[in-house]
């Protein structure tokens, strides 16, 4: 290690035996609108792309981090003796060794880097190790004496209102009465319903992991797939009493993320435990540690009233929506704002009362997860609408398409849609849609039942059901957040460099600050350098975020760029720069006069620029949910095809035909990739995804326990139509991909299940006892 002038130090990170990605070979066509490859693509494909948990450093020890058994107890003492004793062992942090007072968390910070004087859930971080062998490390965790005194924990969010307070905060999180058009009117059918949605976990294929490095003047340096590195940084640095310029984070590769990853329940004992030994400090979780480690969807119950004319037009939606938050904040807040907002779907509701409470109790925290609050009421109102064509005696795509929403109308919450919504549209389209063909059109010997080739069912159980839903979500952070993004566009020798702290967690951000600088620039080699903290911050990586305010940064950097190009040669020509354009490294006049490339047009000279991007304001939602509180949404129609065996209630899923509204297709191949993303996850969330909690404690906390779909349970996934009608206030025009897909394929799902047996499917996901029999 070497001390750099700043008061860095130098180490050599490196992953283990992992070869560097080769650059792919060079598109045929560039820009926006074409199927750019990932730069990474050949070295994630091979398996051989470094993630965090390859890195490796000189002198690195290994940390463990000493988790509660009991989803609440007091705290009566803790004894790390034995463990500081044990051969190898470096260090050992608690609670002690953090600032005093210091909580994390991303959007609310509200719980203890480390349990003090109690736990509050099942799985809470309470000490850390350190050691020379990752073995002796967990040998040396388990050997801390933690003196709990258990106490009954409180786990139904129904009981948490009357529960004694569970946090200094209280148990009520938030509540949100939202209040539209006369909450007095009636209307002459009407149905109810209760629905239950469980507790789906985004179970990344790569588990949580981190690499801290101590510096010589009191700071540390952390590698790991943080998704919010300036949040982390920040939050970190509290937590240790340091500035933040001697806090850095470095991203490293991340191994998926469908919610936030690398907490600082990863980050800090890394950090505390590197400053205390003087050594790299590397954790590795397994996959216990990470569903123990990470949030989850929030389990939500929901009552819903439905009130509608006898010709079908919505005239009012009651609702009461109930979420658990769990121990901890977090982001609960925000995920209840989107479930009461959307509550109603994307339907004309000219009278709405809705009442949403996010609570918290000793279960596992509840966090960002793709779609969070929007999934679940879709399920609910959907149920409602299949519910409602029954009462009414009307196909269900019909009353559907009676009923939505459009442009210029507006949301229960007072918004107007200005956005383009072509919900009826997208209903259209996969109406249309032919339907797979029946079984019984081919040889008895090749049916796919439910249950799989090897399964008990006998065809002449199976029945068929096809069934439709519709959603929304919105895009970017909503109720007055400052949603900003930052980017720089240097351009040297012909080759551009794009530096913006937007994490590529899978959703294509790198390819597509590639396209946006070859657009802009023509230029063909294109680089985005790594992310760290000394950047400026771009934000968490979610709802579109990055590609409408990162990508819109870019934009403006790399035109800022154009124009310092373009300006000595229209002056030598005496002609504006509007009148000069640039396409396939070549510059060229609109009369032909001027004609050269790029790179003589630099002449050696590097160019560089820095733009902001920031959408129009938002604000709160008002004490009776009113308020503008999205920058935009985007919507999504699906139409599932099942097949079910009512003796067994086994579900196969035959078909998923997708229609969405997407705005401008900037990367189709990347673009189909996130929509069947997307779709699969749904498909999980509607049959099996479910992180079982008993009492407070988790059950089965591994991927045998909790059945996530593999690729023979993925169904054939159709995108009919994906309908490109500009969003004028985004960047590109483009919106937000894979949550739409992801929050309305559970609903169509059960819509499909039901259609099929004619029993009602208020639960997910679908236990079997649900779809034996017929109604």
């Amino acid at each position: 290690m070497t001390t750099q002038p700043d008061g860095a130090t130098a180490v050599t990170v490196t992953p283990v035996g992992v070869p560097s990605a080769r650059p792919p070979a060079a598109a045929a066509s560039l820009g926006m609108g074409v199927s750019l490859r990932s730069a990474d693509a050949d070295a994630k494909a091979q398996g051989v792309f470094p993630y965090t948990a390859d890195l490796w450093a000189e002198g690195l020890l290994w940390a463990a981090v000493l988790r509660s058994p009991y989803p609440r107890a007091r705290i009566a003492g803790i004894d790390t003796t034995e463990a500081e004793a044990l051969p190898g062992v470096r260090a050992v942090v608690t609670h002690r060794d953090v600032v005093e007072g210091s909580t994390i968390g991303r959007t609310v910070a509200d719980r203890p880097p480390f349990a003090a004087d109690c736990v509050r859930y099942h799985g809470e971080p309470v000490a850390a190790v350190a050691a020379d062998h990752p073995d002796t490390a967990r040998l040396a965790a388990a050997a801390i004496v933690v003196e709990y005194e258990p106490l009954e924990p409180v786990t139904d969010p129904e009981q948490s209102f009357e529960a004694e307070p569970l946090h200094p905060d209280g148990n009520l999180i938030r509540h949100i009465p939202l209040r539209s058009g006369d909450p007095g009117t009636t209307g002459d059918v009407i149905v109810e319903g209760l629905y239950r949605i469980g507790r789906q976990d985004p179970a990344p294929i790569g588990a949580e992991a981190g690499l801290a490095v101590p510096r010589p003047d009191g700071g540390v340096e952390v590698y790991t797939g943080a998704t919010d590195p300036h949040t982390d940084r920040d939050r970190l640095a509290d937590c240790l009493g340091l500035d933040t310029e001697h806090v850095k984070i470095y991203v490293t590769g991340v191994p998926g993320a469908l919610g936030d990853r690398e907490d600082l329940g990863v980050l800090l004992p890394l950090a505390l435990l590197a400053i205390r030994t003087g050594c790299p400090v590397k954790l590795a979780a397994t996959r216990e540690e990470s569903f123990l480690g990470h949030a989850h969807r929030h389990p939500t119950m929901l009552r819903y009233r439905h009130h509608a004319d006898t010709d079908g037009k919505l005239v009012k939606v009651e609702a009461e929506l109930l979420m658990d938050g769990g121990a901890y904040a977090d982001d609960s807040a925000e995920a209840l704002a989107a479930a009461v907002s959307f509550a109603a779907g994307p339907y004309v509701v000219p009278h709405a009362v809705i009442d949403g409470w996010v609570v918290r109790t000793n279960n596992p925290p509840a966090g960002h997860v793709r779609g969070e609050g929007a999934m679940q009421v879709c399920a609910a109102y959907e149920g409602q609408m299949d519910k409602l064509a029954v009462r009414l005696g009307m196909d269900p795509a019909d009353l559907r398409a009676r009923n939505v929403l459009g442009t210029g109308d507006t949301l229960p919450t007072g918004q107007t849609v200005t956005c383009p919504a072509p919900v009826a549209e997208l209903l259209q389209a996969v109406r249309e849609a032919p339907l797979p063909a029946l079984p019984k059109e081919g040889p008895v010997e090749d049916w796919l039942l439910p249950g799989g080739p090897e399964g008990a069912g006998e065809p002449g159980a199976v029945r068929r059901g096809v069934g439709y839903a519709l959603g929304m979500v919105h895009m970017l952070g909503a109720e007055g957040a400052d949603e900003v993004s930052t980017a720089t566009v240097k351009v040297e020798g012909a080759v551009a460099t794009v530096l913006c702290a937007a994490v590529e967690t899978g959703q294509g951000f790198t390819t597509l600050a590639r396209q946006i600088v070859q657009d802009v620039l023509g230029l063909e080699e294109v680089h985005v350098a790594s992310v760290d903290t000394d950047q400026p911050p771009a934000g968490p990586g979610c709802r579109g975020r990055h590609t409408w305010v990162s990508g819109g940064a870019v934009e403006r950097a790399a035109k800022m760029v154009r124009t310092q190009l373009l300006q000595p040669l229209a002056a030598k020509f005496g002609m504006s720069v509007e009148l000069l354009s640039i396409a396939d490294g070549k510059i060229t006049s609109y009369d032909g006069v001027l004609s050269t490339t790029v790179s003589e047009a630099l002449e050696g000279k590097e160019l560089w620029a820095t733009a902001q991007c920031r959408p129009h304001p938002t604000e709160p939602l008002s004490e009776t949910g009113q308020g503008d509180a999205f920058v935009g949404l985007a919507f999504a129609a699906v139409r599932a095809v099942v097949d079910v065996d009512i003796e067994l209630g086994s579900v196969r899923v035959v078909e998923m035909a997708l229609a969405q509204d997407v705005g401008r297709v900037l990367n189709p191949d990347q673009l189909r990739a996130r929509l069947e993303a997307g779709v699969t996850q749904g498909v999980g969330a509607a049959l099996s995804e479910h992180l079982r909690v008993t009492r407070g404690m988790v059950r089965r906390p591994d991927l045998a326990g909790y059945a996530l779909p593999t690729a023979l349970d993925a169904p054939v996934i159709r995108v009919v139509k994906l309908l490109e009608e500009p969003d004028v206030v985004a960047p590109f025009g483009a919106k937000s991909a894979s949550a739409a897909p992801l929050v309305v394929s559970p609903a169509a799902v059960a819509a499909a299940v039901r259609a099929a047996t004619g029993r009602p499917v208020n639960r997910l996901p679908i236990r079997p006892q649900a779809a034996v029999g017929t109604a």
